[in-house]
């Protein structure tokens, strides 16, 4: 049993070099041609030759081999590569089951996927696939009346290099579950129970990896730290405690120099409203003495007229 483990082991780790290395090996070897065959006018790109698309005028198309549209117009592709070098320009295509990053890139969702590159400005052809078609598309320069891809969705965008690293890992982990069910022989569910140990393992990892980090980052505090503040709270309680008595005499001298205020304020309220009552008193004497006197010149003035009539009327009586 332990020998055929170990072959088991060795074949699984050669599956996982020959997985890594697969991106490069199928673009060179999709480049190769048998010599009793015509060689192909289209240019195969893959991961490590797309960047040859930022420059230059390209017609790319994403194709897969079980798509029937893109087998149907396989021959037109050729056609039109063949026509390249009167065009002015370069014909590529990408297999999607071999490049799952590119096709992640370029965010391709149906088949077959045309784009049009001018000097790295995407544009999507969304024309007839006939060959007159896509002459005219190139002649006529018909594609400047099309709008650009958006900066952000360009395929060399930050944004799309992300999804190009999705995708590219989502096809190595494809690859590897069927090299263990098919070459190996191993259960679909083994299978799967081996990817979610896996995922389960990474994310404890990536969890300890970001404690690691928060902990650098903000170092905890030390216990001497953590005891310190308890002094000082201490130290400030016995200090407030000190304080309590002395505060409460102060305020209860205050207390008391605020009642004899209040005294002698009452006291010379009431000095004031003596000495008011006083005035009002000796004012209504006054008052009364003036009405006397003015009383009495009435009367003063009345027995002068009655004097005066009485000479008078004597006076008469004499001349008589």
């Amino acid at each position: 049993m332990a020998p055929g483990r170990w072959r088991q082991g060795r074949r699984f780790l050669r599956a996982l070099l020959l997985v890594a290395l697969l991106g490069p090996a199928a673009c060179f070897s999709s480049s190769f041609y048998s010599p009793g065959e015509p060689r192909s006018s289209v240019r195969v790109l893959c991961g490590s030759n797309w960047s040859l698309v930022l420059q230059g005028q390209w017609m790319l198309e994403f194709y897969a081999p079980w798509c029937p549209a893109c087998q149907q117009i396989e021959a037109t592709w050729e056609s039109f590569a063949r026509e390249s070098e009167r065009l002015g320009i370069t014909v590529g295509k990408v297999d999607v089951t071999q490049e799952p990053g590119l096709s992640g890139r370029f965010f391709v969702t149906t088949l077959p996927t045309i784009y049009h590159a001018n000097d790295g400005v995407f544009r999507r052809y969304r024309g007839s696939r006939t060959l007159e078609d896509l002459q005219g598309y190139i002649l006529e320069r018909k594609w400047e009346a099309v709008e650009p891809v958006a900066g952000w969705k360009s395929p060399s965008s930050i944004m799309m290099h992300g999804m190009a690293g999705l995708f590219h890992f989502s096809g190595w982990i494809r690859q590897i579950h069927n090299y263990l069910t098919g070459t190996l022989g191993v259960h679909v569910w083994i299978s799967y129970a081996i990817f979610i140990l896996a995922t389960l393992l990474i994310g404890l990892l990536l969890g300890l990896v970001l404690v690691l980090i928060s902990d650098c980052l903000c170092p905890a505090k030390s216990k001497h730290s953590a005891e310190m503040p308890e002094a000082i709270t201490k130290e400030n309680a016995e200090n407030a405690a000190l304080e309590e008595p002395q505060e409460a005499a102060e305020l209860s001298a205050d207390e008391a120099a605020d009642a004899k205020d209040l005294s002698e304020g009452e006291d010379a309220a009431n000095s004031s409203a003596d000495e008011s009552e006083e005035d009002l008193a000796l004012g209504k004497e006054s008052g009364g003495e003036e009405a006397e006197d003015l009383s009495e010149q009435p009367l003063a003035e009345s027995e002068t007229e009655s004097t005066v009539r009485q000479r008078k009327s004597q006076g008469a009586e004499k001349e008589l």
